[in-house]
């Protein structure tokens, strides 16, 4: 199990993603591995559970409905309180430029969905977790 930097337990991840299947399959294996879920079906709301919960980190698509994943990670490392939470874009969007836009707008990495297996985004998410908090 991996422990929390705010104390008291489990790691807490934010997942935004509109896709049911893929959010529910991503939380099942993460809850498996003794992490504490919190899931978002949109922007706005994964904004919304960001400043409640704050996560240890967020795992975020960036075709959602309403404000997309950029302008969610241009907001969350635009907030002071916020911006030290590491955030994983895992997307369909694969074209160098979205890349390269996420990851200088603060994203820790950018997976493309059709190249990762389930457990290999939870190993990127361990890997996150220790580089940030041990």
């Amino acid at each position: 199990m991996v422990k929390s930097s705010g104390g008291g337990g489990k790691a807490r991840i934010l997942i935004v993603e509109d896709d049911k299947f893929l959010r529910d399959l991503i939380v099942q294996k993460l809850k498996r591995e003794g992490f504490l879920t919190f899931e978002a079906l949109d922007g706005e709301e994964g904004l919304k559970m960001v400043e409640e919960k704050l996560p240890d980190l967020i795992l975020l698509d960036l075709i959602l409905p309403g404000l997309d994943g950029f302008e969610v990670l241009r907001r969350v490392k635009g907030d002071k309180q916020l911006s030290q939470i590491p955030v994983i874009v895992l997307s369909n969007l694969g074209q160098k430029e979205d890349m390269d836009r996420a990851l200088s707008g603060g994203a820790e990495d950018f997976m493309v969905k059709a190249h990762f297996t389930p457990n290999e985004i939870i190993a990127k998410i361990k890997v996150v977790l220790k580089k940030k908090y041990f």
